[in-house]
């Protein structure tokens, strides 16, 4: 529409409570704000890639959009922050500009302070945390794999002593997650030897017993089959136009007075364009008509 003059400042004289969020891959302005882009080039860009792998591995991508899947969530947060401004602090519309790029860094972590500050430049520990341990995949007996976490340095006593090395829980290091940490190699050694001798059904029910925190690793089939995604109607059915009975994921809060649903899974290309030009530009059938007929819309 900026082609015929109907840019983003246009539409706010035209209507100042518009609210508008405008999602590119580097922002509106800069030197790259022309350049062609997709969610790939800002997980590269942050250093995503270049902290995922195997340490002497290659920079790994996400098999999925998980920048774009950020920016979704960081948009429709800002949309919800500009609609409150408007509506409940007596404030105007907006244009909203949001890169791909901004969102995905702000949850990497502290990586630019710790650059800043110590010069250390993060790199790649595969399943392995530099933080604490343990923690990574593990393979069971029956060839499944299982994800342990022990952030906490209780739950760090607990898997050891379950495995049997209670030992090294007593040891002065064993306090601290960093020289845990350091130490990945012989707290993973005894965690693996433990749960390869073991079958999956035994190894989980172990650890929700001594109350540590575990997990197995599914692919889809086995997530949709899990007994506490099914209580909760994580993935739900709905119904699509086109589809039929759809399964999706649910939505991804839980509101107690303002309970939240599915309406639809997704909108034909172009299904609600007039109402929302109407909107917009708050004109009639016949202008539209006449805008449509220039090929302005």
């Amino acid at each position: 529409m900026e082609k015929w003059g109907l840019g983003p400042e246009q539409l706010l004289e035209h209507n100042p409570r518009l609210v508008m969020l405008r999602v590119t891959g580097f922002g509106q302005d800069g030197p790259y704000a022309q350049r062609r882009a997709f969610g790939t080039l800002a997980e590269a860009m942050i250093g995503f890639a270049h902290q995922t792998g195997q340490e002497d591995g290659p920079p790994t991508l996400p098999p999925f959009g998980l920048a774009d899947g950020v920016a979704g969530l960081a948009g429709a947060f800002a949309v919800i922050t500009a609609l409150y401004n408007r509506d409940a602090r007596g404030g105007t519309g907006q244009v909203i500009d949001l890169s791909l790029l901004e969102p995905l860094l702000g949850i990497l972590g502290p990586g630019p302070s710790v650059f800043d500050q110590l010069g250390v430049i993060a790199g790649r520990h595969g399943n392995r945390s530099p933080n604490n341990a343990p923690r990574n995949a593990y393979l069971t007996r029956d060839g499944r794999w299982v994800a342990i976490s022990a952030s906490a340095t209780s739950v760090a006593e607990r898997v050891m002593r379950l495995v049997g090395r209670g030992d090294l829980a007593e040891k002065p290091w064993f306090a601290s997650a960093g020289e845990r940490s350091r130490r990945s190699e012989v707290l993973d050694g005894a965690v693996s030897t433990w749960i390869a001798a073991r079958e999956l059904d035994e190894v989980v029910t172990a650890f929700e017993e001594a109350g540590a925190a575990l997990a197995p690793v599914y692919d889809v089939e086995q997530l949709m089959r899990d007994p506490q995604v099914l209580f909760r109607d994580t993935i739900t059915r709905v119904e699509d136009e086109d589809l039929g009975s759809l399964k999706m994921q649910n939505v991804m809060v839980r509101l107690a007075g303002t309970p939240g649903e599915i309406r639809f899974p997704g909108r034909r290309l172009g299904q609600d364009n007039d109402e929302l030009y109407r909107e917009l530009l708050d004109i009639g059938s016949d202008q539209l008509e006449q805008l449509r007929s220039e090929g302005v819309v």
